[in-house]
């Protein structure tokens, strides 16, 4: 590699958010249920989260002067939908104030319409394993194009639907129907909401048959539905595609779970305008399980192995498969080192230049996150953000790491590494 590379003038430099990650107080669905009941598995409450709700204006304004070319952001089901059939005309215009607010800084807004949270109604009737969530969501899709779609600059209708398949094999849920209710948090939500255990899928820890069909079904429906109002509009869905490689003996392990997590998903995206790719590194898989991080390896806040290369490795198998254009909508990494992070985006940029280079259509790079967050069930333990956010006082700093990507941005060059 030379000692810059020229991105496409066109290509998307951005940050991400997740509405239930910074909005605050998405109290109608199914994640702030959860968070709350006995037995949860969430390290804390998400609460006002960074109050992204109320500050959007300001926040959006600040990712601009930084330098960044695009906003990836999702819209919450939960607030717009937050009963069966009856749509808040008045958070639909929430959004598209927030899509106002991207276009009068000069973002191109990257819309997601579903980022793991659910309204609660729609766990309480089956969730994502009922046969009728896919029309429901692409209801849900169309009202929300014909009201926001004319500002919308790239469309993604689901966000990581391989995710539980990862997290099963890393033990982090993925109970089969029948095996629920012996999972206090699924026996407490079964509960509450007054349905069998068996019943109880939601979007992040559902691994079934019946789950991989109907998130299909979903994205394609929905897909459909905002196609309907723009149909020059690029959509896609995003996946959570770790750089899967196998240790001694762990081969046919390995290949069987790239197989179940990355590639069906990505043969299922075959006929999407582009895929969405996230990526914050490699899972390394022997005969009995993951293997642990090699010996003296530098680690994320999780212990997870730090490894800026898996992207370069993803992107190339997604164009490989699913052969359509590629767009990173999600890479970054979670220390309170923000140098690790520098060097962590260094590397990874370095693997998109090249990947660009060998004549893949790689359409932008969007990292994560714009802020310090409330990260799932970890909490606000783990920092990915761009952005510092003192909670108590909810004042945002910038971090070194933001400024060298929004350099990126301005320049649109990458320098080598």
């Amino acid at each position: 590699m030379t000692d810059a590379f020229a991105f496409p003038q066109d290509f998307l430099w951005g940050v991400a958010t997740a509405a239930h990650q910074v909005e605050g107080n998405n109290v109608n669905s199914d994640c702030w249920f959860l968070e709350r009941l006995p037995g949860t598995i969430f390290a804390e409450p998400s609460g006002d989260a960074v109050d992204h709700y109320h500050r959007y204006r300001k926040d959006i304004a600040l990712i601009a002067s930084l330098g960044f070319t695009s906003y990836r952001f999702s819209l919450e089901w939960a607030r717009i939908e937050p009963e069966e059939g009856h749509f808040s005309v008045a958070e639909l215009d929430h959004y598209r104030r927030m899509l106002e607010t991207c276009h009068e800084h000069g973002l191109t807004p990257v819309v997601t319409f579903h980022h793991f949270t659910s309204p609660l109604w729609l766990l309480a009737a089956g969730g994502w394993e009922d046969p009728r969530t896919p029309a429901r969501f692409a209801r849900y899709c169309d009202r929300a194009m014909k009201h926001l779609g004319d500002l919308i600059g790239v469309a993604c209708t689901l966000n990581e639907p391989n995710l539980p398949w990862l997290l099963k094999e890393l033990g982090l849920g993925g109970e089969a129907p029948e095996r629920r209710a012996s999972v206090p948090l699924w026996a407490a939500a079964a509960d509450r909401l007054g349905i069998e255990a068996s019943s109880v899928a939601p979007f992040q820890f559902t691994v079934s048959e019946a789950g991989f069909d109907i998130k299909l079904a979903a994205h394609r429906e929905g897909r459909a539905a905002i196609k309907a109002v723009r149909p020059e509009l690029p959509v896609g869905w995003t996946l959570a595609n770790t750089d899967i490689q196998a240790a001694d003996g762990g081969q046919d392990r390995a290949d069987r779970i790239r197989r179940e997590v990355n590639e069906r998903f990505l043969a299922a995206s075959r006929e999407d305008d582009f895929v969405g790719i996230q990526t914050y590194g490699r899972t390394v898989f022997g005969p009995d399980g993951v293997a642990p991080a090699p010996e003296g390896a530098e680690t994320n806040q999780m212990g997870e192995e730090i490894y800026p290369e898996a992207l370069e490795a993803t992107i190339r198998e997604a164009a490989r498969i699913a052969g359509i254009p590629v767009m990173v909508t999600e890479n970054g990494l979670a220390t309170e080192d923000d140098s690790k992070r520098l060097a962590y985006l260094r590397t990874a940029v370095a693997g998109v230049a090249s990947c660009l280079a060998d004549g893949i259509d790689v359409r932008g790079y969007i990292a994560w996150t714009a802020f310090d967050n409330f990260e799932w069930i970890f909490g606000y333990g783990p920092k990915f953000g761009l952005i510092a956010v003192d909670r108590a006082t909810q004042e945002r700093t910038p971090k070194e790491s933001a400024k060298f990507l929004g350099s990126l941005a301005r320049a649109k060059v990458a320098q080598s590494v």
